[in-house]
């Protein structure tokens, strides 16, 4: 049986420049909020996708985690 990874995603506000490129990019995962971009889905199965738009980010805002280990953004 092969257990499904959950990752974390998180937009750190204070550093989040709503360039709207994470919605752009993947308007199921993420959207522009009043202040700064916002992860729809705080927790979401081990996704490519989200590590190519953490990857996208020019302010660097979006870290996604596995447990305590950061998968995201890529060096």
């Amino acid at each position: 049986m092969v257990k499904n990874v959950s990752w974390r995603v998180e937009v750190d506000g204070s550093t989040c420049i709503s360039s709207g490129m994470c919605a752009a990019l993947a308007p199921d995962k993420f959207e522009l909020g009043d202040e700064h971009a916002v992860a729809l889905q705080p927790e979401v199965d081990e996704d490519e996708e989200v590590l190519d738009v953490a990857d996208s980010c020019p302010a660097m805002a979006i870290t996604v985690t596995d447990g305590e280990k950061v998968v995201g953004p890529r060096d």
